[in-house]
Formats: C-alpha cells, sequence, structure tokens
C-alpha cells in the first residue's frame, strides 16, 4: 500500500475501498473550522479582560474570521476544481494552523484580528473542498449518506467547540483555545494525503476570474454591512459598503450570465429545488447561529455556568442533530425532500418559538427542549438540502457547488448573529433602562451595564465589592457612629448590587425571548417560502448536471475525460 494515495478515484472500475475513512479525514477537516467560531464564544470574555478589547474589537476578532471565509469560497472553490480538490484541502489546512499559531503568539486585538483573518482565508480553501472531494469520492447511491454524516459533523462541532474550549480555559489561557487546532489541521494533513484520493475537473477551462473577483467584491461588501450596520451604526462604511454590494451583485449577475464560461451559473437559481434548497440552508443557520449566540450568553452570564458547564448543557443539541441526520436518512426516500425539510424548518420555528417563554425564573430546564427539538430540525432539513445544491453541479464543479451551499450557510449565519444580536442588544438595552428607572446609580455606570449582559453583571460586581469594602471599614472602625454610618452605606450599596444583578438578568431573559419571537417569525416565513419554492415531485436522486465539453486550442468541442491532481 501507498504511503501518499496516488490513484484518481474515477480511475478505478469499483468504489474507492476506504472511503469512509476517507469520509473521517473530510469531517475531521470541517470539524475545526467550525469549532474556530463557537469556541471563541466562551473564550471571549478571557480574551476581552487579557487584551482590554472595546465591544467593537471583539466584534471584529470574532467576524475578522467571516469576512474572507465567505467572500473567497466561490473563486477558491473553482480554482480547487481546476488544479486540485485535495490540494485545496491540504493548503488550506497549513494556512488556518498557520493563523492558529499567529493567534496563539497574539498580544493586541490587531493581531488577534489579523490570525482569525488568515484562519479564515485557510477556512475558505478547506470547506468548498470537503465536499467537492466527497462528491468526487462516493458514488451517487452512497452520496445522501455521506452528506447526512458531514452535516451531522457541522451540528456537532457547534456544541462540541464550547466543550473543548471550556475544558481548556480550566487550566490554560484563552490562546489555548488557537493552539488546539494546530494537532487536529497536522492529523488532517496527514489524513489527507494518505487516505483522500486526488481529484480535480476533467477538463481545463480558464477560471472565470472576473467573475471570481466580483464574487469576492459583492460577497465580502456585504458581510461587512452585515456586521457593521446592526452593530456599529449606519454610518459611511457601512453605507458604503451597502452600496458595493448592491452594485458588485448587480455586475456580477450580468457578467456571469453573458460570459461563455461561467464560475457560477446564477440561471440555476431559477429552479425551483436548487433556490429552496440555498434559502432554507440561509434560513435555518441564520436561526442556528443566532440562538447560539444568545443561548451561550444567557447559560454564562444569567444562571452563572462556566465555560464547559455551558459546552456540555449545550451537547444535547449536538445528539439530536445525530438523530435527526438519521431520521432524514429513512425518511426523505420515502416522502421526498419537500416533506423532510419542510418538517425541519417547522421544527427550527418550534424550538425558537419555545424561546419566547424564557423569563428571569427559567432554568437550564427550560432551554432542553428547545435545543433538542432545534438538533432535530437541523438533522432533518440540512442533509437533503446540501445533497440537492451538489447535485444540481456537473463533476466538474464539485468545488463551486461545494462554495455554493457553504457560502449560503455562512451569508445565514453572519446575517443571524447581526440581525438577531442587534435586536438582542437593543431590546436588552431598553429593558434594563426600564428596571432601573429611580435607581440612585450613577449614569456613567447605567450606560455601561446597558452596553452587555457582561458589562451589566460587572457593574453590579462593582458595587457589590464597594459595598463589602465599606462593610470591612465599618467592622474596623473605632467610632460607633462612623461605623453605623459605613454600614447603613454598605447595606445600601449591596441592595443596589443585588437590584442591578436582578434587573441585568430579567432584562436579559425578557430579551432573550423578544429576539426568538422575531427570529421564529423570520423562520417561519422562509418555511412558508422554502415549502412553496420546493418542488413537490420526488427528485432525492437527481441526474447529474450535464458536464461541460472543453474547448481545444483550436476552438473545437473535445469529449470531456476525467484527469486527476
Amino acid at each position: 500500500m501507498r504511503l501518499v494515495m496516488t490513484e484518481p478515484v474515477d480511475t478505478t472500475e469499483r468504489p474507492y475501498a476506504r472511503r469512509w475513512w476517507a469520509l473521517l479525514v473530510l469531517c475531521l477537516s470541517l470539524l475545526i473550522i467550525v469549532m474556530a467560531n463557537t469556541a471563541l464564544t466562551v473564550a471571549a470574555p478571557d480574551m476581552t479582560r487579557d487584551l482590554g478589547l472595546s465591544s467593537a474589537d471583539l466584534q471584529w476578532v470574532i467576524d475578522g474570521y467571516t469576512v474572507p471565509y465567505a467572500a473567497l469560497m466561490l473563486l477558491l472553490g473553482a480554482i480547487g476544481d481546476k488544479y486540485s480538490r485535495r490540494g485545496a484541502l491540504v493548503l488550506g489546512l497549513v494556512v488556518f494552523g498557520g493563523g492558529a499559531v499567529f493567534g496563539y503568539l497574539a498580544d493586541s486585538s490587531t493581531t488577534v484580528i489579523a490570525a482569525r483573518a488568515v484562519m479564515g482565508v485557510g477556512a475558505a480553501l478547506i470547506m468548498p473542498a470537503t465536499l467537492s472531494l466527497l462528491a468526487a469520492t462516493f458514488p451517487r447511491a452512497e452520496r445522501a449518506k455521506a452528506i447526512t454524516l458531514w452535516t451531522a459533523t457541522a451540528g456537532l462541532a457547534i456544541a462540541a467547540g464550547p466543550v473543548v474550549a471550556g475544558a481548556l480555559l480550566r487550566d490554560h489561557g484563552w490562546s489555548s483555545t488557537f493552539l488546539i487546532n494546530v494537532p487536529i489541521a497536522a492529523v488532517a494533513v496527514i489524513g489527507a494525503l494518505v487516505l483522500v484520493p486526488p481529484s480535480k475537473a476533467g477538463h481545463h477551462d480558464r477560471i472565470d476570474y472576473v467573475g471570481g473577483l466580483l464574487s469576492v467584491l459583492w460577497t465580502g461588501a456585504l458581510v461587512y454591512m452585515i456586521i457593521e450596520g446592526p452593530h456599529f451604526g449606519w454610518h459611511a462604511k457601512a453605507v458604503g459598503a451597502a452600496v458595493l454590494a448592491g452594485v458588485g451583485l448587480v455586475a456580477f449577475v450580468l457578467w456571469e450570465l453573458r460570459h461563455p464560461r461561467p464560475i457560477l451559473d446564477v440561471r440555476r437559481f431559477a429552479g425551483r429545488r436548487f433556490a429552496g434548497s440555498n434559502l432554507a440552508v440561509a434560513l435555518f443557520f441564520l436561526a442556528v447561529f443566532g440562538a447560539f449566540y444568545y443561548l451561550t450568553q444567557h447559560l454564562q452570564f444569567v444562571l452563572g455556568y462556566d465555560a464547559l458547564q455551558t459546552g456540555v448543557r449545550m451537547l444535547p443539541l449536538a445528539g439530536a442533530v445525530f438523530v435527526g441526520s438519521a431520521l432524514t436518512g429513512w425518511l426523505t426516500p420515502r416522502v421526498g425532500m419537500k416533506w423532510t425539510v419542510s418538517a425541519g424548518m417547522v421544527g427550527g420555528t418550534t424550538a425558537l418559538a419555545l424561546l419566547t417563554r424564557v423569563d428571569a425564573g427559567s432554568g437550564y430546564g427550560d432551554f432542553v427542549a428547545p435545543l433538542i427539538i432545534l438538533g432535530l430540525a437541523i438533522g432533518l432539513a440540512l442533509s437533503p438540502c446540501t445533497d440537492a445544491i451538489m447535485g444540481a453541479f456537473p463533476e466538474s464543479e464539485l468545488g463551486v457547488g461545494g462554495a455554493v451551499n457553504d457560502t449560503s450557510l455562512e451569508l445565514g449565519g453572519s446575517l443571524g448573529i447581526a440581525l438577531l444580536g442587534s435586536l438582542l442588544a437593543t431590546s436588552y438595552g431598553d429593558h434594563l433602562s426600564d428596571a432601573t428607572a429611580g435607581s440612585k446609580l450613577p449614569a456613567s455606570a447605567l450606560d455601561t451595564a446597558r452596553d452587555s449582559v457582561g458589562a451589566g453583571y460587572a457593574v453590579a460586581q462593582g458595587i457589590g465589592d464597594k459595598a463589602h469594602a465599606l462593610a470591612e471599614r465599618a467592622a474596623a472602625a473605632k467610632d460607633p457612629q462612623q461605623a453605623a454610618q459605613l454600614k447603613q452605606q454598605a447595606a445600601e450599596l449591596a441592595a443596589g448590587a443585588r437590584q442591578m444583578a436582578d434587573a441585568v438578568g430579567s432584562s436579559f431573559s425578557d430579551a432573550v425571548a423578544r429576539t426568538s419571537l422575531v427570529g421564529a417569525v423570520i423562520l417561519g416565513v422562509g418555511t412558508v417560502l422554502v415549502a412553496v419554492l420546493l418542488p413537490r415531485r420526488d427528485s432525492t436522486a437527481p441526474e447529474p448536471a450535464t458536464e461541460p465539453e472543453p474547448e481545444t486550442e483550436t476552438g473545437e468541442r473535445e469529449p470531456a475525460d476525467s484527469r486527476a491532481g
């Protein structure tokens, strides 16, 4: 047996014998790029304290990963198709690991943001490569099952990130959440070379670099606008990004419609199955990432769980994703993807609707049912959608197909965090203002508390610390009158601290309920749209898309062959 797999899978007469081991490598690669975001949510408080990050700094630490990740996927997916899908995967893992080392060594907000951006570039290479290699390695009859496992891995990563980060943060600093990616990336590189067959498109058409660059322009500008506008206000930068995204999108569509070999044939979106599947992926991750954003905060700040405890309590979501994935593998061939996807989206809407009941008295038990239902919904809906999206592309464009699926995912997730996160912050601030009206607390302290739930509890703790210090001074005072005054002041401050903590907790709980209602409405309306778009006819096993015939140097068409590298 060769140490490095060099034989292309399409040159063998029988299915590749080690394809399930290859899938394990692809799922491991997917795992670390999803965990890179979810792990950061629990490491963020320690990072903020250590580096003195402002709220804007922290936002860009999180989203510095997202902008290059979303913007570059389509172009890099096409490059992987032309030259080497496995090469794109290995290069992406190396870049991702290098960015993780950079993040481990970072000592300022600027260097952390830069490290996250480098990791985002690596993720933009990895993500479409995993799906394109999966589709190239597995025969059509097994592809849906393999995609189901790929999707289940994404659900596992959403919950596993906080668990891994929480375990590391108990004994190590926040930088360890970067370094843990390095050995995993190294194992994935070795696994890719040994177990994953090389693959690339069967012809050598020139890449539509103009279309690719236009896709980078409009997608990057759109993601920047989504991040900047809701969080920091609709100033010149956000408005300029919105205009650039709109102009870039129009230019991209017009160019792709006229180009003989477009990087993405936008006419595919006229197909109901393809358009409905992309819409379902985007809406689902809008709901999932938005809900994850505020649920982890509620568990950590309001219910008082540490990072590891928070991660463990998100595990019902991951387990339910696997159960839902098993169900969709059984249901979709029998009832069709329209009903499976619609049922999953109804389940997601139900999960968000249940979260509208959250209040100041809610405990962890009130979150278990929504987490399980949401996990089941992810498992039910996403695998058929991903399979439908990949099935719409010929073998020569599998990297582009993976990039389209992943761009829908990333745009939905970014929009969910931006819109629902912005609504959460506004609702929390408004509720806290009402709850603390008439209090004797300084206006500056109240303004700080309204900034975020973490800041609110920090203000309450600061007041409590002052009360404790005054109580100690009262105990040490020799003058009875002074001691009585200090004791009274300490008691008033302690009462104020409790009042502030209660107000912060109830305000954030009310904000979670209100935000969940908006999320449920968005996903509910989306469910109707997706149900209308998806065709009633059972098309769970579509015919492969037509393979374009490449041109020879003389301009004549030649039969498409199958080369790999």
